[in-house]
């Protein structure tokens, strides 16, 4: 260790301690630091509030429509008692794909504010472009949120059943992500999409 180390460490410490104007820059950096980390756990937690399906059925758009289809849907109730919320096949996990839902979810809320979808009428009038806007999302990303719950490799035969097994193990090696076979598996598929004879 060369003799200059401690009288840069020492300069470097001075510089940090000399006050700015009023503080000094190590005051000010610690200022930084803890309002950095209180704005960070304020921001998480703002944004993980708005990831809970009270805050996504705060609406009455949401609440009177999706919401009680959602509520008749196996993601909801079922034998193993797991249940799927709006955020979890809605949001992304990871932060990154989390922030960029998040920003692209704040233009929705443009459908609240104009009235577009305010009445049951209106909102079955554009239930159609809505689903179409989701299915594109989740086949731009092959599924992933569908994928943070089901994976190919904990498919069991024997539990589905080996018809359905094998249409699983198709659609895989076809390339095919899972809202591609399972539109309206969560909610009701829109009218111009349904199977006339229905």
């Amino acid at each position: 260790m060369s003799k200059e180390n401690p009288g840069a460490l020492r300069r470097l410490w001075i510089t940090l301690k000399k006050p700015s104007a009023k503080y000094s820059l190590l005051a000010l950096l610690l200022i930084g630091f803890f309002s950095g980390i209180i704005f960070w756990g304020g921001f998480n937690t703002a944004i993980e509030a708005t990831n809970s399906i009270a805050f996504c059925t705060s609406c009455h758009e949401m609440r009177d429509n999706v919401y009680p289809e959602y509520k008749e849907t196996i993601h909801y109730k079922n034998k193993a008692g797991v249940r799927a919320t709006c955020p979890d096949c809605h949001v992304p996990k990871d932060w990154t794909h989390k922030m960029i839902r998040k920003a692209r979810a704040s233009i929705e809320v443009w459908g609240k504010l104009t009235g577009s979808i305010d009445t049951k009428q209106k909102f079955e009038a554009n239930r159609f472009r809505l689903a179409k806007e989701e299915w594109a999302r989740m086949e731009a990303t092959g599924s992933r949120e569908c994928r943070n719950c089901h994976s190919w490799e904990a498919m069991d035969p024997d539990t589905q059943g080996q018809t359905i097994y094998n249409k699983h193990m198709a659609a895989q090696k076809a390339g095919k992500t899972c809202i591609d076979c399972h539109k309206g598996i969560a909610h009701h598929l829109p009218r111009e999409y349904r199977d006339p004879d229905e």
